[in-house]
């Protein structure tokens, strides 16, 4: 799954090209699902006092609310970026916001002062209000969603790879960069998406109730060495894959 992010500060055309965007990736043939990262404090879907919230209020769980229509799982809580994708599945993940994951990112903007405080190593393009009067910005390609959606698409699938392990700002810095950095190197070319230690070091798997958790190479390490160092006193105890399941019912 492809992830990336496209930041900028209100009124500077994110979500237009939100839109633009989506409409022609699925007009290629992508399955594109899309995540609004909203800042206003107060934000909710729904009242204090309605039924969902009384559910929610007896069990302090996950809440579905089935229509005729539509269906909304309720969670009384922020999801981290690692959880919300645990629940897609998708070709692309377009994300409005969260400009300071370390993601591919479409920086949007008003004005050049915008572009120097936004614009970093994880910047492949830049897009939004802007573009309708700036024609350059360094060596960044500026395109107008509404006059250039096709080039914008050809460079989201020229630069956006498969979404790293910890796109959240947790890392394991077992590549000897943080994610951040590892993603633009990885645009610069200077690193490959293989680069990355997570998807290639992975001897330990751990999963609780069917939920693959993601483990740093130090905490595999450290379930490793206690596991093999108990096992290794058991009577028929010989080296090769190790399954173990607990019921922790």
């Amino acid at each position: 799954m492809k992830v990336f992010s496209i930041g900028g500060y209100t009124q500077s055309g994110k979500t237009t090209t939100v839109i633009n965007l989506t409409r022609e990736l699925k007009r290629r043939g992508y399955r594109v699902v899309t995540i609004k990262d909203i800042h206003a404090q107060n934000f909710s879907m729904e009242s204090e006092g309605t039924d969902t919230w009384k559910h929610w209020e007896s069990s302090s769980d996950v809440v579905f609310a089935r229509g005729e229509e539509e269906t909304y799982q309720i969670w009384h809580k922020q999801l981290t970026l690692n959880e919300m994708l645990e629940h897609i599945s998708a070709d692309y993940v377009i994300i409005e916001g969260m400009k300071k994951s370390p993601l591919p990112k479409i920086i949007c903007a008003s004005t050049e002062n915008e572009l120097r405080e936004l614009v970093d190593g994880t910047t492949f393009a830049v897009s939004g209000v802007i573009t309708n009067d700036l024609k350059t910005f360094g060596d960044i390609p500026l395109l107008n969603t509404n006059k250039e959606i096709a080039e914008l698409a050809d460079l989201v699938e020229e630069k956006v790879f498969k979404v790293l392990p910890y796109p959240d700002p947790e890392c394991c810095g077992e590549c000897g960069l943080s994610c951040r950095e590892l993603c633009s190197e990885i645009l610069k070319g200077n690193k490959t998406r293989k680069d990355c230690v997570m998807d290639n070091n992975e001897k330990i798997r751990v999963s609780i109730n069917s939920k693959k958790m993601k483990l740093v190479p130090f905490v595999q390490k450290i379930i490793s060495d206690v596991i093999i160092s108990l096992l290794q006193n058991l009577k028929g105890y010989e080296k090769g894959n190790i399954e173990i399941k607990i019921d922790n019912e």
